[in-house]
């Protein structure tokens, strides 16, 4: 396959993430919508790093999914203290938790 067919699912993935993260009010949405912008820069760290056969775009990808997975566990316990207090895990009502 060309490296462009990669770029333009990359580039696909990447403007629904955004998408979802604008559009988007509920927290768990949110995050599902920013790992989705993640695993679309993986995908072009993996593909740019096999055009050019090279591993370190393979290595730094497992460093990105490393810390995608760091996020989501931050980002859940947010979203989960924020549906704790308020009842709703829409995040235009977290300014109401302002003391």
């Amino acid at each position: 396959m060309a490296l462009n067919q990669f770029l333009i699912l990359s580039a696909f993935l990447f403007c629904t993430g955004v998408y979802g993260v604008l559009a988007r009010r509920n927290g768990v949405l949110v995050l599902m919508s920013v790992e989705l912008m993640l695993n679309a820069v993986n995908i072009n760290l993996v593909a740019f790093s096999a055009f050019v056969r090279d591993v370190g775009g393979q290595i730094f990808a497992l460093f990105v999914i490393t810390i995608a997975a760091a996020e989501v566990g931050v980002g859940l316990a947010i979203v989960l203290l924020i549906y704790r207090n308020l009842d709703s895990p829409d995040l235009d009502r977290v300014d109401q938790l302002k003391g």
